[in-house]
């Protein structure tokens, strides 16, 4: 019961193989509800960030408010909670951030302008905002009707929060890369490792971006449970916090001077998302502990059909549950301590003289230890029991899950830093969840079964 293993990502693969890094991607529409021809009184009324024409000098570069706007791809849960936070940021001497929701189906985009705004349920207490905020679909397709725009009106995008599921994350930002310059920042903000650390992200935007003036790349770590009620509404189920920081920058404008800062600052600021800017090392190892929690909670408890505190009971922990985990852990230290004794990838990330630190080194070595590990997930389950995972949400909504995106990466990761490394749990765990296996929770069956992996 094994997954087959590959040491270069399927996306990265797919990328080098295309030798068209000179010719830009088809260019793309961006529909408002002035292209809806049974939309046209409505779009009339309605906010429109279509001042900007689809024929303005790209060499001019965006005006102020481009370069403020924040587009947010994605209009799921995070997309929600980030776009509800950041439509309410209010900085002194400084207006809020224009926004534009950008949608990934028609039938969206006509939902919306018949009842424009989001909802947010927080504390049993329902919240309505961005009702004035603006929306897009952006589309090979040509209207037939209304102005024709592209994404930024054609002169490039500057800030960019990719909030799709995480398999389509790096295809969607890939898919704008004709609209991103040095002086763009794209945020990812899904759970699991952000595409662009090293090795493969340095690779892939060399690819793209052959004379080094690709787009700056952030990633946001999110804590917040947030579960789905009907599009546009979402229960913010548990408030918790957000970490943002820097993953691959451009040498254009370093430091303090990179347009990434702008970003960085606004989703630190947002309110209900209680942010802050953490350094990009910082960053990486956080990503990695909460991947880890997130190979875990989230494939058992679509396995198991549970909320994450079942997993968490005295009963579970002593049975085959328990060691399930322990396997689960001990597997992902190995790759989290292996990548960071291979020099080349944490030197990259970390610093030369961090790596050469002896105490250093050993600190976060025990930090990613199995022990540290373990008392880490047990903690996070205790605070999380009363959620559903996201990935039993996508399983009770017939959706393609993001295994791929927490255990397949630990397993790609693995074959990358070596061969012999395997990782037969997570293995044989994504291969149960691909096939839609569910099991009740405490029977012989079920701990017969989990004891095979």
């Amino acid at each position: 019961m094994s997954t087959p293993r590959d040491a270069q990502a399927d996306w990265l693969r797919h990328v080098l193989e295309d030798k068209n890094t000179e010719q830009s991607p088809a260019p793309l529409y961006a529909w408002t509800a002035a292209n809806l021809p049974g939309l046209k009184k409505a779009a009339a009324a309605a906010p429109s960030s279509g001042t900007l024409s689809t024929t303005a000098d790209a060499s001019a570069g965006p005006d102020d408010e481009l370069r403020r706007r924040i587009f947010i791809l994605g209009v799921g849960n995070l997309g929600r909670l980030f776009a509800s936070s950041l439509v309410k940021l209010r900085r002194p001497g400084s207006p809020p951030p224009p926004i534009t929701l950008v949608v990934h189906r028609r039938e969206l985009l006509e939902r919306w302008h018949a009842n424009p705004g989001i909802e947010i349920t927080r504390g049993g207490r329902v919240e309505r905002s961005c009702v004035d905020v603006d929306v897009e679909w952006w589309t090979e397709e040509r209207p037939v009707s209304g102005p024709l725009r592209e994404p930024g009106a054609g002169r490039g995008i500057s800030n960019l929060i990719v909030a799709t599921k995480a398999k389509d994350a790096l295809p969607q930002a890939d898919r704008l890369r004709g609209y991103l310059t040095s002086k763009s920042t794209v945020a990812f903000t899904q759970n699991g490792m952000c595409p662009m650390w090293p090795p493969r992200g340095p690779e892939y935007s060399a690819h793209r971006w052959p004379a080094g003036d690709g787009p700056n790349w952030i990633a946001c770590i999110t804590t917040h449970g947030v579960i789905s009620l009907a599009p546009f509404q979402s229960v913010h189920a548990s408030q918790a916090f957000i970490s943002v920081g820097p993953v691959l920058l451009n040498s254009h404008q370093p430091g303090d001077d990179s347009p990434a800062t702008y970003l960085i600052d606004q989703l630190a600021d947002a309110p209900h998302l209680d942010g802050k800017s953490v350094s990009r090392g910082d960053l990486w190892v956080l990503q990695l502990e909460k991947l880890m929690i997130n190979s875990i909670i989230n494939p058992l408890t679509a396995l198991l059909d549970c909320k994450n505190g079942e997993l968490f009971t005295a009963h579970a922990q002593d049975g085959a549950i328990g060691k399930v985990m322990d396997s689960l852990i001990q597997e992902a230290s190995r790759v989290f301590q292996a990548l960071v004794l291979n020099k080349k990838i944490s030197s990259e990330i970390l610093g030369e003289e961090y790596v050469a630190d002896e105490k250093s080194l050993k600190g976060l070595l025990d930090r990613l230890s199995f022990d540290s590990l373990r008392t880490m997930v047990l903690d996070v389950g205790f605070k999380v029991r009363e959620n559903t995972s996201s990935m039993l949400q996508d399983v009770r909504a017939g959706r393609t899950t993001e295994i791929r995106a927490f255990n397949g990466w630990l397993v790609e990761t693995a074959a990358l830093l070596d061969p012999n490394l395997r990782l037969l749990t997570h293995e044989n765990l994504i291969v149960l969840v691909e096939a839609g296996t569910r099991l009740k929770l405490g029977t012989p069956e079920t701990e017969q079964l989990l004891s095979q992996l």
